[in-house]
């Protein structure tokens, strides 16, 4: 019963939150600042427009498949670096000051470097979000293989377990959580990055859809890119954390 009620009332504050956005963004476009921020209904009409004649998916696909291309290869180089680095002392001491260096430069700095070395292809669009997503996902695993338990080691050894036995069976399952952040993390970072990496000559796409229609003021299609994005990272995380539900439904949550 309290399942209930409490799927009831998440679903009825949803709808109360999308209601207020709304009423919002319809006064909003009713004052001055109109000219910036369209409403809801031109919003609309620029969406049917774009998908008639097929261009809006174009755009989505395109981003989709930068986007998810570099995370999923940002996703399979962070999980063994990520490891390494929490599992051996030398080559954490090695990696790490270099990560958190590059960390702490925007993805967008390394552009025309991209643009040089690889041209205004896709693999530069590609290379640009998998430098924000693999960083940031490395940091998060990192921080879970550390932050596993030391006295769960201590008695797999005793019990005999090798390296390779405490790994697969201590280590990789009390890091779970911390890789299903990483990848929520990742994701937001590759959506965000987007439209910088969209920069290196993109024809088309949904930062490049945003950019061209901010040249011609207009708004309309801007706020269209934006919510479409907003959307597609929603989704996104969601997915995500029905999948960190099913595998780490052996945790003790707090319920809020």
């Amino acid at each position: 019963m309290k399942k209930k009620t409490r799927s009831r009332s998440t679903v009825l504050y949803s709808v109360l939150s999308v209601v207020i956005f709304m009423a919002i963004w319809m006064f909003i476009s009713s004052t001055k600042a109109g000219r910036i921020f369209a409403s809801p209904v031109r919003v609309v009409e620029a969406f049917v427009k774009k998908a008639q004649n097929g261009a809006i998916w174009i755009h989505i696909f395109s981003s989709l498949y930068r986007a998810l291309s570099g995370f999923l290869l940002a996703f399979a180089c962070a999980l063994p670096v990520s490891f390494l680095m929490g599992w051996y002392r030398p080559f954490r001491l090695i990696v790490e000051p270099w990560v958190k260096f590059i960390k702490s430069i925007p993805p967008i700095a390394y552009i025309p470097l991209i643009i040089v070395a690889q041209g205004i292809g896709e693999s530069a669009k590609i290379t640009v979000i998998f430098i924000a997503c693999f960083l940031v996902m490395v940091i998060a695993v990192y921080q879970g293989v550390v932050g596993v338990d030391n006295t769960l080691i201590k008695a797999a050894r005793v019990l005999g377990s090798n390296d390779f036995q405490i790994f697969y069976r201590v280590i990789m399952p009390s890091s779970l959580p911390h890789i299903l952040v990483g990848m929520r993390l990742g994701l937001s970072a590759a959506l965000t990055t987007l439209i910088a990496a969209e920069l290196t000559g993109a024809q088309v796409g949904l930062g490049q859809m945003i950019q061209e229609a901010s040249m011609y003021f207009q708004m309309d299609v801007v706020l269209l890119g934006i919510i479409i994005i907003g959307i597609i990272g929603f989704l996104l995380d969601r997915m995500v954390a029905v999948l960190e539900r099913r595998l780490t439904g052996w945790q003790e949550t707090r319920k809020v």
